[in-house]
Order: structure tokens, then C-alpha cells, then sequence
């Protein structure tokens, strides 16, 4: 990544604020690593009397008719599952056949289960898939949010009934109650609340920008009814599991699950990991030992989570494979957003999971008659070595998955490396083929994707997100539990440490355990130590020279804003495309999309989003094209309209015929009053400065404003030297002007800033913008920009978006601020192309606060919004 030196120190108030702001994100992460603290001191707590071998021997003492009747309670669940889905689609006014509805509502419950919404979670699979079948984004987003709400109005009814009616006995510090029935009371208050909101109101509401319409109260009961038999049938799974224990009847052991869930979800780990156990054992212990709770929850995730993740992610392999061959015979554009978007996630989650098996797996002893077969067959010295290196492969892994997620070329080739190496010592330390097994699969399913992990940059140098951190306490706590489990009834001493015999198991997954701990600090340190990146600086000179010749190469003349210098440059490593952006606040505001070769933009994108991140900035892409679109969805940002923006194409362009008789007019009449036209070559501009500077101090005086900045050029020597100027005189003396743009390539033909004279006659720029257009057309340009209508092509159905909405009301009524239809009335005399502009920002409360500091980036500072 191409940097100048540093900026100037950031002001007290600006440092202030961002470090409240990565305060405020991290909450979420340190409220989920204490939950999970707490969660496993109290299991260590609940589980002195108990070892690893009483969680194997009640493991292997389910039944096989209760495993089955859970793999067919899981099948019918997932069943139920999908009428969250059908219900959705009905709701929007969507047809789909129920085999598709049901393929893409599986997978994307299976993935919202077990991952969350932290890497690859259900809603990027159906929006995904969903979106490959043509449907909106809009309609998209109605769809997750009701299956969201489906979800949690089930959970409300049916837990305010269940602990009313069965309640359970509480007997916890700091609970003002003695059982659950006051929680259940306030679930049904909130259905009830949900029930009348439901009878009393028949108009939509929108969140976010998208309209929402009301569930009519058929499609509320129904909600309830799938939602409630979709949380029975997950708490029956696990309840047929369990022991027998008298007096434990099945709804109060579906109230006491509900609440494990929900204090799952809270925590923010993945699946509850952890946090779910311990609840389920807290509040079932007066009927079950802790050790036989423990046990039989473990089989119920091996059965409803990962059972069904095996299924989902082979049909979603498929699927994906299926659509690839479609994309193929059609174009490869959207493969590159398809399988594109899925493989790093894919693979990212697996990996990280392989990483988690390897250091569980080093915390644990090895199986007696297997390794006993090992130790006539290989040196004591080589099965300790490869304990060790398994669990430090372990650690490398866990950091591998999150360069994957970044695809990073060297991650692809490293995993590859570490996935066959982690085979090898796996049967080394103990013969375990089953774990070989699959990391030689996964290695296998990764060799072919070489292709999606293209990225060229440093290992260490990606950014680690607070999700990452989360999972990696997770990992570790539970690798602490596993080992303190597994040796519970071996007297500790120094002595173990050192004690190195075939037999000895427990020193050696202590062995391996420090030394992963080792390998997992000193990535830590060497991130703390890594002094902090530099700031961002405005550009030099130099680095002016090289957008230059970057942006005349582009067929879009947009990337000429660089040479303004007030915006910090982001060059590609191989010189062939830049980014431009300002900062205001803790929002980094690209301009545009990067600027180049369109094989770098995607990379520029995410090298951009991980510097702002570094910095705890938000990040926010304006004025981009709709052709870039899926790169800032992949971003994870919100995309918003703010006008379009007009070409005329200039192969065709002509003043002849009646359409064009306004212009000719114009011109006929203007050089009837002794105006001429003339383009000025950047080597002669220095000689008409200072004429030029005049008419641009007289035509800001006299329209009462200030120099915009950012998005706009503004009166700059330095900048106006570097390009052609377009010129108008009247018997010699030059009563306007325009910079131009022009597109080596002969793409694009544009002009940036315009200024006239007082004095100079009535349709002056129509004459200007007309000369340029023939001249561009007798050049050999494509097309003539126009420039942006902020705010038009917006549609003003009620049923549109709040945003469109909004624009479309503030370009009807808003003169008083901008003259947004004046403008676009200019324009339509020229008969352009009308194309789309985009802001890809973050969603939800921040829009507003992004839109503001953009505004002060385009004012040129504060004072710039309240004077014009």
C-alpha cells in the first residue's frame, strides 16, 4: 500500500472520540468473553467430582432408539423451519415452489445455527441464493426481518406460557423472585403488546429504508404456531437425549431451554458455545448430575448442529457448483460474485474449526490402544514432537482462517501446507485417522480454489476484528476445560512437565497445550509491539503525476478530482489504480470508485475498509457507479441513491434538427454578439491564470457563495495548470471558462470547474457546454458527462423506500436550499443518458452522521455548512 508520510497529530477531541468509539465496539466482545469466563468457571465448578471419561461413559450410554428418535425429531424441526420461509415469501407477495423454499431456508437456518451472523450467518445465504433467483433486496430484507420476528414472537409466547403455567424454581443471587413465572408474565406482555400492534395498525412501517407491511392477524396466529412448534421440536430433541429423571415433565424442561437459548444468543459466541451448557446444567441439576446434562447436550450438538451442517454445506457446494456451470455458459461476472462471496467464508469458518479440533485434540489424551500400537511402531521423540507441532498448527490456523476471509494468496498456500502437516502429525501423535481424515480433506476441497485468493499482502499486517478475538476465547477456554476435564483425577506436580514416556498422556497435552498458548502470545505480541500505522497524508506532487496518468487512462474522467490535492491517495502496489478520500471525523469518505484498471478495484475497496478500520473509522464509498455495486455489498455496507448523473453521447451528436433548436439558437446568438470559443493546452493555461482568477473571485462575490471542495473542483493554480481550459471571449476578452477533462483513451469528455463574468451575456454556459459537445464529437470522444442531478430519477410511489421518498420530496420543494430542478432542467436541454449514483454507506443511526461529515468534507469545513 502506497502511503506519503505522516499527518499532522489528530486533535485532542478527535482522539477522544475514536477511542470511545472502539470502547463502545469492543463492549459487545468483552461482555461475551465474561460470559463465557463465567460460563466455564461455574462448569469447573459444577464438574469437580467428574472426569472425561464419565462424559465418554455416558455418551456411549444413549441409546440407539433415542439417538434415533432425536435424528427424526432434528428432521422434522428443519421442516418446521421452512415454513418460517414460506410464510415470509407469502408475506411480500413472493411465489416460489416449496422445494426451493425449502432447500435455500435449510441451509440458511443450519448456517444461522451453528455460525451466527459473525462470518457466513443465514442471512448472507439467503440473500445469496435468493438473489441468484432474481428476487430485489428489498424484498430480500423484508424476508430476513420476518423470519426474524417470526422467531421471537414464537419464543415470547411460547415461554411466557410455559413459565407461568410450569415455572421453575430460581434460586439465584441478585433475583428478586423464586421462580420463573414473572418472566413469563413479562413474555406474554410483550405478545399481547405485539397482538394489538397487529389489530390496531394497517399501514406498513419502515425500518432501515425498506418498507415492512403489517402481518394480517391469519399470518400472526400463523407465525405463532410455527414458530412455537419449531422451539418445542428443538427442546424435544435434547429431552429425549437426556437420562430419565423423574419429575422433570417436558414443559418445564422446554421453559428451562428456552431460556439457555436466549442466554446463548446474548453472549454473542457462536451457537451459544459454552454459555448454553452452562445454563442447561444450572437449571436442570436439581434433576440431573452435571456430568450426564453436560454429556447428553453434546450429543444433541452433534445431531441438530453439525449432522446438519455436514448436509447443508454439501448442498450448498452443490448448488453453488451448479450455478457455476450456468454462469459460465453466460458470463463470468457472476461468478465472481457468487462463488466469489462464498469460498473465503466458506473456508474461513472450516479452517478456524480445524484449528479449534487440533488444540482440543492436544489437551487430550490419546486413546490407550492406539497408542500403544504407536509405541512399537515410532520413537518416543517423534510422538511427543508431533504433539507439540499439532497444537502450535492449531494456533496457525485459527490466524490463517481470518487471512482466508481477507483472501490472501499467501493464507491459501500456508493452510494448504499447515492442513497436510496437521494430517501427518495426527496419526503420528496418537492414530487419529479421523482427524487426519478431515484435514486432508479439507486440504483436498482447497487445492482447486486457488483462484478466489488473489490478494497480495502481509500475513500479519490484516486487521483481527473483535468476532475473531471473541472466537479465539472461546477456543481457548474451552481447550483450558478440556484439559482440566480430561486430567482432573491426576495429582499435580512440577515433576509432570518433565516426564516423558509413551504412557504419559497428561504431560504431554500439557506440553502441547503451553506450547500452543506460546504460539498463540507471541502472534499477540507481535501485533501489540507492530508500531501503529501511519496517518494518511495529502498527496505530493509525485503522487499527483502518477493519478494523473492513471486517470487519463480510465474511460471515466471522475478520477481528475485527485489532482484538486485536497484528498489522501490509496495507490494499488502495481501502480495501475488509486483511490481518493477524505476524512472528517471518524468517517473515511472515498470519492468515488477506485480509479483504474477494474481488476483492482475490488482490492482497493478492502484495502481501504482495512486502514479505516485500523483507525476504528467507519467507511463510506460516494458517489459510486452501479456497475461496482456488488463490491460494496461484499463490504457489508448499505447502498442509498443520490441522483444521476448525464451523459450525451457524442458518436451522434449534431446541432441539426428541431430537438437541437434551443442550442442553436444559443450559439447562433452568441457568436452573432462576438463570442468565440477556444480550448487552452495545459502547457499555455499558466498564461490566462490570472485573467482566470479574476473571473472566479468576481463570480463567487457576486453568487454570494464559498468554494466547494471534495466532490467539486474549486479555484486552484497548481490544479488548473495540469489541464486543458475550455474558454469563451467576447471581442478577445474571456468572459467564461471551464478545466476540462479529457479521457486519453477518448472515453469520457468533461468539465469540472465553471465560472463568468457578470458582464458576459445570457447563456453563456449553455454556449460553452454546446462548443465543447462539438468539439468533443469532431475529437473522436464516446460521451460528454454532464455532471450529477443530486436527488432526481428518484421514485415518489408511497410504497417506495423511505430514502427515495424523501429525495424525491426535497427535489420538488427543496429550491430553497438547491436549485435540484433548475439543474436537472439545464441538463435534459442536452437529451442525456441518465445513469445512477450511489452512496454505499453503513446502515441504520449512522447514515445521518455520515451524510453530515460528508457534507463538511464538500462545504470545506464546518463553517462551510452554515455559510454558503
Amino acid at each position: 500500500m502506497n502511503r506519503s508520510s505522516e499527518l499532522p497529530n489528530d486533535s485532542p477531541d478527535e482522539s477522544r472520540t475514536a477511542r470511545s468509539h472502539r470502547l463502545v465496539a469492543a463492549a459487545g466482545v468483552v461482555v461475551g468473553v465474561v460470559l463465557l469466563v463465567l460460563a466455564a468457571t461455574i462448569l469447573r465448578h459444577e464438574f469437580q467430582a467428574h472426569d472425561l471419561n464419565d462424559l465418554r461413559a455416558h455418551l456411549l450410554s444413549i441409546s440407539r432408539p433415542k439417538l434415533f428418535t432425536a435424528l427424526g425429531l432434528t428432521s422434522i424441526g428443519y421442516l418446521v423451519l421452512t415454513g418460517y420461509d414460506a410464510l415470509a415469501l407469502r408475506s411480500v407477495g413472493l411465489r416460489l415452489s416449496y422445494w426451493r423454499i425449502g432447500f435455500y431456508s435449510f441451509v440458511a437456518f443450519v448456517f444461522s445455527h451453528n455460525v451466527g451472523l459473525s462470518v457466513f450467518g443465514g442471512s448472507a445465504v439467503r440473500f445469496r441464493i435468493l438473489s441468484s433467483w432474481g428476487v430485489e433486496a428489498d424484498d430480500i430484507a423484508r424476508v430476513i426481518a420476518f423470519t426474524t420476528l417470526t422467531f421471537w414472537i414464537g419464543f415470547f409466547t411460547l415461554g411466557g406460557v410455559l413459565h407461568c403455567v410450569w415455572p421453575l424454581a430460581v434460586a439465584l443471587r441478585g433475583y428478586p423472585f423464586e421462580s420463573t413465572r414473572p418472566i413469563g408474565v413479562a413474555l406474554l406482555g410483550v405478545t399481547i403488546a405485539y397482538g394489538l400492534f397487529v389489530a390496531m395498525r394497517r399501514t406498513p412501517f419502515v425500518v432501515h429504508g425498506f418498507r415492512i407491511g403489517t402481518p394480517t392477524p391469519w399470518t400472526t396466529a400463523a407465525q405463532v404456531a410455527v414458530s412455537n412448534v419449531d422451539w418445542l421440536l428443538a427442546a424435544g430433541v435434547l429431552y429425549v437425549i437426556l437420562p430419565d429423571a423423574p419429575g422433570l415433565t417436558y414443559p418445564m424442561f422446554a421453559g428451562a431451554y428456552l431460556i439457555s437459548q436466549v442466554v446463548g444468543l446474548i453472549s454473542h459466541v457462536p451457537g451459544g458455545l459454552g454459555v448454553f451448557e452452562t445454563a442447561m446444567v444450572m437449571l436442570l441439576r436439581r434433576w440431573l448430575p452435571s456430568d450426564q446434562i453436560l454429556a447428553s447436550v453434546l450429543a444433541y450438538r452433534v445431531i441438530y448442529y453439525l449432522v446438519p451442517l455436514a448436509v447443508a454445506a454439501l448442498l450448498f457446494v452443490l448448488y453453488e457448483l451448479g450455478q457455476r456451470r450456468t454462469i459460465l455458459a453466460r458470463t463470468g461476472a457472476w461468478m465472481k460474485t457468487g462463488m466469489s462471496a462464498f469460498v473465503p467464508r466458506f473456508f474461513a469458518v472450516t479452517i478456524f474449526l480445524s484449528g479449534v479440533m487440533l488444540l482440543v485434540s492436544g489437551a487430550t489424551p490419546e486413546l490407550p490402544d492406539r497408542l500403544h500400537w504407536l509405541r512399537r511402531s515410532l520413537p518416543l521423540p517423534l510422538i511427543e514432537l508431533s504433539k507439540l507441532v499439532g497444537s502450535v498448527i492449531g494456533v496457525a490456523l485459527l490466524l490463517l482462517a481470518n487471512a482466508l476471509r481477507r483472501r490472501i494468496d499467501a493464507a491459501y498456500l500456508g493452510t494448504l501446507a499447515l492442513l497436510f502437516g496437521g494430517a501427518a502429525v495426527s496419526l503420528v501423535k496418537g492414530l487419529d485417522w479421523e482427524e487426519a481424515s478431515i484435514l486432508a480433506a479439507m486440504a483436498l476441497l482447497l487445492v482447486p480454489c486457488r483462484r478466489f485468493f488473489y490478494r497480495q499482502s502481509s500475513l500479519l499486517a490484516q486487521p483481527l476484528s473483535g468476532g475473531w478475538w471473541l472466537a479465539v476465547g472461546v477456543t481457548i477456554t474451552g481447550v483450558l476445560a478440556t484439559l482440566d476435564l480430561a486430567f482432573r483425577d491426576v495429582p499435580y506436580s512440577n515433576d509432570l512437565w518433565w516426564k516423558f514416556d509413551h504412557t504419559a498422556t497428561m504431560p504431554r497435552a500439557f506440553r502441547a497445550t503451553l506450547a500452543g498458548g506460546i504460539a498463540f502470545l507471541a502472534i499477540g505480541a507481535s501485533r501489540l509491539l507492530r508500531p501503529a500505522p501511519p496517518r494518511p497524508v495529502l498527496p505530493t506532487a509525485l503522487d499527483l503525476d502518477r493519478a494523473q496518468a492513471i486517470a487519463a487512462r480510465s474511460p471515466r474522467t471522475s478520477g481528475f478530482l485527485a489532482l484538486l490535492g485536497d484528498k489522501e491517495l490509496l495507490f494499488h502496489e502495481d501502480g495501475q489504480a488509486f483511490l481518493m478520500y477524505g476524512i472528517s471525523g471518524r468517517t473515511w469518505v472515498a470519492m468515488g470508485d477506485p480509479v483504474g484498471d477494474p481488476r483492482r478495484q475490488e482490492e482497493l475497496a478492502w484495502r481501504f475498509l482495512e486502514l479505516a478500520d485500523r483507525h476504528g473509522a467507519r467507511t463510506t464509498f460516494y458517489e459510486v457507479t452501479d456497475q461496482t455495486l456488488p463490491i460494496y455489498l461484499e463490504l457489508g455496507l448499505d447502498l442509498y441513491k443520490l441522483g444521476e448523473e448525464g451523459y450525451v453521447r457524442l458518436g451522434d451528436f449534431s446541432l441539426e434538427g428541431s430537438a437541437r433548436k434551443g442550442l442553436r439558437n444559443t450559439r447562433n446568438r452568441l457568436t452573432r454578439a462576438g463570442c468565440g470559443f477556444e480550448i487552452v493546452p495545459a502547457h499555455r493555461v499558466a498564461g490566462v491564470l490570472d485573467e482566470l482568477e479574476g473571473i472566479s473571485n468576481e463570480w463567487l462575490a457576486s453568487k454570494h457563495v464559498r468554494e466547494k471542495r471534495f466532490s467539486l473542483g474549486f479555484f486552484d493554480r497548481a490544479y488548473l495548470e495540469r489541464l486543458p481550459v475550455a474558454l469563451v471571449r467576447q471581442s478577445g476578452r474571456i468572459v467564461a471558462f471551464a478545466n476540462v477533462w479529457p479521457s486519453a483513451v477518448k472515453g469520457d469528455l468533461s468539465i469540472d470547474l465553471m465560472r463568468y463574468r457578470a458582464s458576459a451575456p445570457a447563456g453563456v454556459m449553455e454556449y460553452l457546454f454546446t462548443q465543447m459537445m462539438s468539439w468533443g464529437h469532431a475529437e473522436g470522444y464516446a460521451s460528454f458527462s454532464l455532471g450529477m442531478s443530486p436527488l432526481s430519477g428518484f421514485e415518489h410511489h408511497r410504497l417506495a423506500p423511505l430514502w427515495n421518498r424523501v429525495g424525491a420530496m426535497l427535489f420538488q420543494h427543496g429550491e430553497h436550499f438547491y436549485n435540484f430542478q433548475g439543474l436537472r432542467e439545464f441538463k435534459e436541454k442536452f437529451d442525456p443518458v441518465w445513469e445512477p449514483r450511489y452512496l454505499a454507506a453503513p446502515g441504520g443511526i449512522t447514515t445521518p452522521l455520515v451524510l453530515s461529515q460528508i457534507a463538511t468534507l464538500v462545504s470545506g469545513g464546518v463553517l462551510g455548512l452554515v455559510r454558503r
